[in-house]
């Protein structure tokens, strides 16, 4: 069997301190790839902080590190 272009390549990040494989390639397709709403979830890649507005233009690579958190509502 051999690798195309046109399939999906995994790669390894981490996620919340566990390893998890994944093919996603922006941190949008990672978190619409979990089912979960995007506005029940804040995210950082590698200790930073990406907005929602951004989450589509964040790339992924073998080794970076995602962490996940509620996001904090004030009033």
């Amino acid at each position: 069997m051999t690798t195309t272009d046109t399939e999906p390549k995994t790669i390894t990040i981490t996620v919340n301190g566990t390893p998890e494989p994944t093919s996603a390639r922006t941190l949008q397709a990672w978190v619409d790839a979990r089912g979960v709403l995007p506005a029940a979830l804040a995210t950082a890649v590698n200790g930073n902080f990406v907005p929602r507005s951004l989450r589509a233009q964040q790339l992924l690579a073998e080794g970076d590190t995602i962490l996940t958190f509620q996001p904090i509502e004030g009033g």
